[in-house]
Formats: C-alpha cells, sequence, structure tokens
C-alpha cells in the first residue's frame, strides 16, 4: 500500500497534538515541576502545534508544554526556573545508524581521524609504535581512502617505511583494511593465497599482495588484532555517549553489534555502562547476520535479544551486509561499473535473505540492511516485498543505510513496502569520496545519488545517522548538507539540489523519525508531555539564520531524562 499523509504510520509520527494542545486555554492543574525552562523558542517537532515558550519538567519525564503563563502554574517551592532568554530549545537528536564501540574504541586505540596526508598516517602510526613497547600489532583506524589515488586502494610501503618489524593493521570503513608487509607475512598471506569468498585481496601486476584487504578478506589478519578486554568495551560506549551528548545526541542505533556461539562482549559491556550509569542515550541494536552461516543462527539470535530485553535494552534488530562499497567496485550494481564489465556482488543469496527477512519478521524481529549500490537496495526490497505479500500486519520497521545510489523504479517502493531510509546526510555533497563514486559510476546513475526527497515524496521515511566514525557526528553538520546538499561551509555546485529537503523535515529525521525506527517514538524524538526529557538548547535559532550557518551552530546544554549531561543549567540562563 502506498503510504500517504494520511497513513496510520505518519498519524503515529504527526500526532502530538492530540497529546497536549500547547498554548490553548488555561494552565492545567497538576502536579509541579522540579524543573521549567521558559522565554525560550521551543520547536516541538510536533506538527500540530510546533512552538512553544516554555517546557515543565518532573521526574525526567516532560510534564508540560506551552505558552510561558500556562508553565508557570507548574512552579512549586521546590522547582528551579530557567530563564533561557529566547534562546533556540528542541528535542534532542538521534542517529540512526551509529557504531558505538567501533567507534569509540577506534579513538582510544591508534587514531588516524586527525591526519589529512599520508605523511600525517605515518606520523601519527609512529607515535602510536614509539608509546608501545614489545613486537605486538599496532591496530587503529581513520584513513581516508581519496589520499589513496585512482581506487582508494592503500599500499603497504607507507606502512613498511614506519615499521618492518611489527605487524600494522588500520581500518578505514568496515570494508578495507590497510596493513603492512609483516602483518601480511604472519598472517601467511601470498600471492598463492586465493581470495576468500566475498573478499578481496588486492594485487599489484605481478599479483603480489600490495597490503590492502577488502571485506571477507580481512578476517585473513584477525588474529593479529589484540582483542578488547571487557573494560575496552565499556570505555567505547562510555566514550561515545560522552562525545554524543556533547553534539545534542541522546539516542541511537547500533547498527551491528557482534556476537558469537559464547554470547556477546559487547552486550555485556552494555549492561556494565547501563549499570554504572554511563549509557546517558537510549539504544536500540542490531544483531550481525554472519553471511557465512544459515538459519540456525536465527535461535542464537533470539537468546541474545531476550537476554537484552531482560537487562532493558532494545535490540531487535538484526543487521544484513548486502554488498560492499562503490571506489573499490564491491557495491553490487545493477550495471557494470563505468569503463568496466564488473558489476560487484551481493555477500548474501537473494532467496537467503527473504527466508531470513521472513523468519525474523515472523518473530516481530527488526532487519536492517546494508545496501550501497543499486541491485544491493533492490535485492532488500525484494526480500521484504516477499514478507509484505506474506504478513503485511507485523509493526516491524524494517530499514536499509546508506544507499548510495538508488535506482528510479526502486524508490517509490520504500514508501510502498513501509521500509525506512536511512542516510548519512553529509555525504551527499561534493567532495572527494563522492568525486571517486561519480568516476565509478558515471553521469546518469550519478543522478540518482542519496535520492531523499525522492524517497520522501513517495511516502517513505527518512532518518538520519552518521555512520560514525566513519564520518563525522554531528548533526548540524548533517541537517546543513541535507538542506544545501553542498559541503558545510562549502560554495561548490549542490550534488542534485532536487533532492535537498526543508529545515523541518530535517529536524525531524535527526528527532522524531529516528525514535520511530527505534521503536522508541512513545518514549522520546519530541517535545511532548509524558516523553522523556531528551532536550537541547543552541546557540542560534536554526530558523533565524542563513542555511550556510548551521554547521557552525554550537549544543550549549542537553538534557537527558530532564539530567543535564552537557553543559550546565546555569550557564544557558539569561
Amino acid at each position: 500500500m502506498h503510504r500517504t499523509a494520511t497513513s496510520p504510520v505518519l498519524r503515529l509520527l504527526l500526532g502530538g497534538a492530540a497529546l497536549l494542545a500547547i498554548g490553548a486555554g488555561p494552565a492545567p492543574k497538576g502536579p509541579t515541576a522540579d524543573l521549567i525552562l521558559t522565554n525560550a523558542r521551543v520547536y516541538t517537532v510536533e506538527e500540530g502545534q510546533p512552538w512553544a515558550e516554555a517546557v515543565a519538567i518532573k521526574d525526567g519525564k516532560i510534564l508540560a508544554v506551552g505558552s510561558a503563563k500556562q508553565i508557570a502554574a507548574r512552579k512549586g517551592a521546590a522547582t528551579k526556573v530557567v530563564d533561557m532568554g529566547g534562546k533556540f530549545v528542541m528535542p534532542a537528536f538521534g542517529d540512526a545508524h551509529a557504531h558505538p564501540i567501533f567507534g569509540g574504541m577506534s579513538h582510544a586505540r591508534c587514531s588516524l581521524h586527525s591526519g589529512n596526508t599520508i605523511e600525517d598516517y605515518q606520523r601519527l602510526i609512529k607515535a602510536c609504535v614509539d608509546k608501545t613497547p614489545g613486537t605486538g600489532t599496532i591496530f587503529g583506524s581513520g584513513w581516508n581512502q581519496t589520499l589513496f589515488p585512482p581506487k582508494g586502494i592503500p599500499n603497504k610501503s607507507f606502512l613498511d617505511a614506519v615499521s618492518k618489524d611489527r605487524p600494522l593493521i588500520f581500518e578505514s570503513d568496515g570494508h578495507t583494511l590497510w596493513v603492512n608487509s609483516k602483518a601480511l607475512e604472519l598472517a601467511k598471506i601470498t600471492r598463492d593465497t586465493p581470495d576468500p569468498k566475498n573478499g578481496t585481496i588486492d594485487r599489484d601486476e605481478k599479483g603480489e599482495p600490495i597490503g590492502a584487504l577488502e571485506e571477507s578478506a580481512m578476517a585473513l589478519v584477525e588474529p593479529l588484532i589484540p582483542a578488547p578486554t571487557p573494560a575496552d568495551l565499556e570505555g567505547a560506549i562510555t566514550y561515545t555517549a560522552r562525545f554524543f551528548n556533547s553534539l545534542g545526541i541522546t539516542s541511537w542505533h547500533d547498527a551491528s553489534v557482534e556476537w558469537d556461539k559464547n554470547g556477546s562482549k559487547a552486550l555485556d559491556a552494555y549492561q556494565a555502562a547501563k549499570a554504572r550509569g554511563t549509557l546517558t542515550v537510549h539504544t536500540a541494536m542490531d544483531w550481525h547476520w554472519n553471511n557465512d552461516r544459515g538459519m540456525d543462527q536465527l535461535g542464537d539470535i533470539l537468546k541474545l535479544s531476550a537476554k537484552a530485553k531482560e537487562i532493558g535494552l532494545t535490540a531487535n534488530g538484526v543487521k544484513f551486509f548486502i554488498d560492499g562499497v562503490i571506489p573499490q567496485q564491491t557495491a553490487a550494481m545493477l550495471e557494470p561499473y563505468e569503463g568496466t564489465d564488473v558489476k560487484g556482488a551481493t555477500q548474501i543469496a537473494p532467496d537467503t535473505l527473504a527466508q531470513a527477512v521472513a523468519a525474523l519478521d515472523a518473530k516481530g524481529m527488526q532487519s536492517h540492511f546494508h545496501a550501497i549500490g543499486d541491485a544491493g537496495v533492490r535485492q532488500a526490497l525484494d526480500a521484504v516485498e516477499k514478507v509484505r505479500g506474506q504478513n503485511a500486519a507485523h509493526d516491524t520497521r524494517p530499514m536499509m543505510s546508506h544507499m548510495n545510489v538508488i535506482d528510479p523504479a526502486d524508490q517509490v517502493r520504500f514508501g510502498k513496502l513501509g521500509v525506512a531510509a536511512i542516510f548519512q546526510p553529509l555525504w551527499a555533497c561534493d567532495e572527494a569520496y563522492m568525486r571517486l563514486t561519480i568516476e565509478r559510476i558515471g553521469p546518469k546513475r550519478s543522478g540518482y545519488i542519496y535520492p531523499a526527497n525522492s524517497i520522501r515524496k513517495g511516502g517513505g521515511l527518512v532518518a538520519y545517522g552518521a555512520d560514525w566514525s566513519v564520518a563525522s557526528a554531528n548533526p548540524l553538520e548533517g541537517i546543513e548538507v541535507a538542506l544545501t546538499r553542498v559541503a558545510p561551509g562549502g560554495t561548490s555546485a549542490p550534488l542534485i539540489a532536487t533532492e535537498a529537503v526543508t529545515l523541518e523535515q530535517a529536524l525531524r529525521s535527526y528527532t522524531l523519525n529516528v525514535a520511530y525506527v527505534n521503536h522508541l517514538e512513545k518514549l522520546t524524538g519530541s517535545i511532548v508531555a509524558g516523553k522523556s526529557a531528551d532536550i537541547i538548547v543552541l546557540d542560534k535559532d536554526l530558523f533565524r539564520i542563513p542555511v550556510q550557518q548551521i554547521h557552525q551552530t554550537k549544543v550549549l546544554l542537553t538534557l537527558f531524562q530532564g539530567r543535564a549531561v552537557f553543559g550546565k543549567l546555569d550557564s544557558v540562563a539569561r
């Protein structure tokens, strides 16, 4: 069924007016607030009544929203009242696609994120080697593929120049590892080593490995990477929560949680962080579907999901990796890459995917697809369509991430099938990685890059997630690009200007729509009575500044469940 503005799903998202008529009539009588934010420009993200002047909070929840006069009636003897001096207040952001543990660990280990040249990487890696005595592996992440033209494939020679005596292994985006000669030697990877299924050992013209391992080939050096300790994993979650809070984010969707036959160390780390009080975000999680296993893994996943529920965490999603990435030509395309006969390939058979999605749907589990090429997108949509034909009643809310290229015939299917489109808006602009993508797919298909507005106009729900730490997690940068299709502060031509969205649409995609895909829209995502008091204060009013200044806007205060987790209440008072 085609999803329109009057569909049940959108009525659920837009129905805040039914919960509270903001600013309509006298203030209700009732309990007094612990905290009142008043004299503010409050954008609620509730379409029925998007603006207010004040918010009352009690016991971590929003008690009332309305005019300053209305909310003043909620003041009691112990109420703290903060005059906002007209500052801009809105719901805290969510992130529909993040890797909190990977990201936290990547910054805790040997981080290359601050480097802008190969020489920078060598300097950063040398510093890691120097401060880590012994002969063990140096592992890190954060290198940029565009620094390795023409195909984004790095060479071991740059790492060998730093050290030939100990293995050096560095991850980029979860699809490629950059390794030195010592790592290849210890992993016994030679010219005679065959490419594994769904993986590539990049080689020179003589067949010798050059130091890049793609997709499943990364597993060949996995035994050399030091396993994180439980303290490392918990620390990564805590680091990410604090960092995200500083950006105004109080909910995330962990897009791929690792597990094995013995359970999930990641889930244990989440449980520890929650018990310690450092998990200052609402969390939804996806279990990583192992493409090398069959349906037998479903039982293990269901047990893990049940365990998560017992400890108060939401882990009802399963992440399917359908294909790879475009620069290395591992993303699955309907037609060959420009100037080649290579189409890439999907990593899971269509029938297997459809069977898995159907089985998960029957158990009330959410499917989440990593699909980048237009063929990968179609395969995922086809799997959902088969399930919809069997049972359209289950509210499992399948979601698909990345979708660098979507064939026009498939753009309308998101709304028809109820598949949420999870875009990384910061990528939808003229930047180095995108130029590499356009070179690979050619001019015609470059007209179908990140078609966020087309998906939305077709009735599809769009939510935003940064894919951090692959890209910046700052929602304010993403919002600007979503509106301009130009890099933050940039002056280049927009990347398909017709695919830009409005500010209201972008804010919804970073708040209420994230809550919806996380099955948490009754808890968070907008400022309305009864929801968690997840609220941010910005130093600029997004509706009253030039759009090119949005990325410069700063978060002054982040409240999670009514408690300041970034900034101080008194510092934002007039």
